[in-house]
C-alpha cells in the first residue's frame, strides 16, 4: 500500500486515458468516471472507489494499485484554486488510514469530483 504519510502526492492534472491502467480491476456493475496523472502516478475516480495507482522502479513495471472504496471515507474537504493559488486539494478523511491529500492542478474541475464523493457516501 502507498505510504501516504510519507509522500504529499504529486500535483495531479486531468487525463482521460490514464483510466484505462486500470481497467483490469474494474468489477461488473463498476465504472470509469475520471482519471487524473502526475508524471506517473495518478488516481481513477470510478462509481465505487478511488483508485490511487503508484508506479513503481526505474522501469515502471512494477505497479502499486490501492483501492480506496467511497463507504470507507468519513468525511472529505475540497479547496477551490484561487488567483494566486492555481491548486485546487482534495483531502480524505478515512478510519485507519488517517487523511489523504491530493492536489489538482491545471483547470482540474474539483467541484465535480466533489459532486462525485457526495453522491457515493451521501
Amino acid at each position: 500500500m502507498i505510504d501516504f504519510e510519507n509522500k504529499k502526492y504529486l500535483k495531479l492534472k486531468q487525463d482521460t486515458s490514464y483510466g484505462s491502467k486500470v481497467e483490469e480491476l474494474i468489477v461488473p456493475g463498476e465504472e470509469i468516471i475520471d482519471s487524473y496523472k502526475s508524471v506517473r502516478d495518478g488516481l481513477v475516480f470510478t462509481t465505487k472507489r478511488l483508485i490511487v495507482v503508484n508506479i513503481q522502479g526505474k522501469f515502471g513495471k512494477k505497479v502499486d494499485y490501492t483501492s480506496l472504496p467511497y463507504s470507507k471515507f468519513s468525511s472529505y474537504s475540497v479547496e477551490t484554486a484561487g488567483h494566486f493559488d492555481l491548486d485546487a486539494e482534495l483531502q480524505i478523511m478515512i478510519s485507519g488510514v488517517g487523511v489523504l491529500t491530493f492536489e489538482f492542478k491545471g483547470k482540474s474541475d474539483i467541484k465535480a469530483i466533489s459532486r462525485h464523493i457526495s453522491q457515493a457516501i451521501i
